[in-house]
C-alpha cells in the first residue's frame, strides 16, 4: 500500500474507532450471523432489517435450521423484507452448505461466490467479517464514498465505472484491520456521505475528497439518465367460501416468487375462463369490485383491483393443486404473503 492509500486508510480508522457503528446485532465472529445479515442488507436500510433479523434468527438459529425447514417457512419469515429472491437463495446456499460443507461455512473466496445470492462484495464483506480475511467491499455506501472521493464518472451500471471503483477499493483497504475498515467505510457513507445533504464537515476524508475540494458532491456519484417508470395493472381474485380463501403459490422467479398470493388475470372478461379452467366452474361469477391499490416496484408501478367471489360450495377438484390452496382466514398468517396482499385480506376481515 502506498502512502495516499495508507493515509486514506489511517483517517477511515482513526474515524471509526472514535465514531464508527459497534452495536449492531450481528457484528461479531459468527460466519451465519455476518452471511445473513449481509443478504438482509442488500438494498435494505439497517433499521429497517433489524427487527427481522432479530426475529429470524429466533426460527432458524443456525445453517442447520435453515437448511432443513421448508422454503414456504423461510418465505414467511421474510415477508415484508421485499426482494424474495434473497430469501431463496439465502436457503438454497445453506442446503449447499449442509450438503457440501457439512454444515460450516466455507472460508474460501471461490467456495463463498459459488454460493446463490452472494456476489464478489458480499463475499468479501463476509470473509473480512467472520475470518478477518483482506478482502475489499463494494456495497453501495462505498461505492458513494469512492465515487464522490475520487470523482469517478459514470454510473454504477457501467462497467468501466465499476471496474474504476473496484480498482479503488483495492487500493484503500489495508491488508490489517480489514474488518474494521470495511465497516468504517460503510458508516462514512451510511452516516456522513448521504446521498443528499452529505454531512462534509465531520468527514474524515475531507481533505482527501475530490468532491469537497472542488465543490462538486451533488455531481458524484453520477446518475444514471431517468426513464419514465412503467406502469401495469392486474386483476386479482379473492375466490370465498365461508372462512376460506383461495390462495395461489407464485411461481420461484419473478416478483414475489414463491411466496402465497390471490391468482391474477389480465381483466373482468377473463374470469369465467379461469374459473372454467383452474376450479372446473361453468356457472357464471359474481363480481364485487373493490378499491384499487397502487404498489411501487424499483422498475414500475402495479395497480391492483380485486375482484370478490363469494362461493356457494367448493369445487370438487382445483387443477394443479401443488400450487393451490383453500386456507382458513385465520390462518393467513402462517403463509408467506407479498405486503400489498396482506394488506388487501387484512382490510377485508
Amino acid at each position: 500500500m502506498d502512502a495516499d492509500a495508507a493515509g486514506f486508510a489511517n483517517r477511515v480508522l482513526t474515524w471509526y474507532r472514535r465514531y464508527g457503528r459497534r452495536d449492531l446485532p450481528w457484528q461479531h465472529k459468527d460466519a451465519y450471523r455476518v452471511w445473513l445479515s449481509e443478504i438482509m442488507l442488500q438494498q435494505t436500510q439497517v433499521s429497517t432489517v433489524i427487527p427481522y433479523y432479530r426475529n429470524f434468527l429466533q426460527r432458524f438459529a443456525d445453517i442447520e435450521q435453515l437448511a432443513d425447514a421448508s422454503i414456504d417457512e423461510v418465505l414467511q419469515h421474510w415477508q415484508g423484507l421485499g426482494y424474495y429472491a434473497r430469501a431463496r437463495n439465502l436457503h438454497k446456499a445453506a442446503r449447499i452448505i449442509r450438503n457440501q460443507h457439512q454444515g460450516r461455512f466455507p472460508q474460501t473466496f471461490a467456495e463463498v461466490e459459488e454460493l446463490p445470492g452472494i456476489g464478489r462484495s458480499t463475499a468479501g464483506a463476509i470473509l473480512s467479517f467472520a475470518y478477518g480475511q483482506h478482502w475489499p467491499i463494494l456495497d453501495g455506501n462505498v461505492k458513494r464514498v469512492l465515487a464522490r472521493c475520487f470523482r469517478v464518472p459514470g454510473w454504477y451500471a457501467q462497467s468501466d465505472t465499476m471496474k474504476q471503483l473496484w480498482y479503488l477499493a483495492e487500493s484503500v483497504t489495508p491488508a490489517e484491520n480489514t474488518a474494521e475498515f470495511n465497516q468504517a467505510m460503510m458508516d462514512i457513507g451510511a452516516m456522513l456521505c448521504l446521498k443528499s445533504k452529505p454531512k462534509c464537515e465531520a468527514c474524515p476524508l475531507k481533505k482527501l475528497c475530490g468532491s469537497y475540494l472542488h465543490h462538486s458532491q451533488a455531481e458524484f456519484p453520477q446518475k444514471k439518465p431517468t426513464r419514465t417508470k412503467p406502469h401495469k395493472s392486474t386483476l386479482m381474485l379473492l375466490h370465498r367460501y365461508e372462512e376460506q380463501i383461495l390462495l395461489w403459490r407464485r411461481p420461484p422467479s419473478g416478483i414475489w416468487g414463491g411466496l402465497w398470493s390471490l391468482p391474477e388475470v389480465d381483466g373482468v372478461t377473463a374470469v369465467e375462463l379461469w374459473q372454467q379452467s383452474f376450479l372446473s366452474m361453468t356457472q357464471a361469477p359474481k363480481l364485487v369490485q373493490e378499491r384499487v391499490i397502487r404498489h411501487q416496484f424499483t422498475h414500475y408501478s402495479l395497480d391492483i383491483s380485486l375482484a370478490i367471489i363469494e362461493m356457494e360450495q367448493l369445487p370438487e377438484q382445483v387443477s394443479d393443486s401443488d400450487n393451490y390452496a383453500w386456507v382458513d382466514i385465520d390462518a393467513l398468517t402462517n403463509h408467506g404473503l407479498p405486503t400489498p396482499v396482506r394488506k388487501l385480506l387484512s382490510s377485508l376481515e
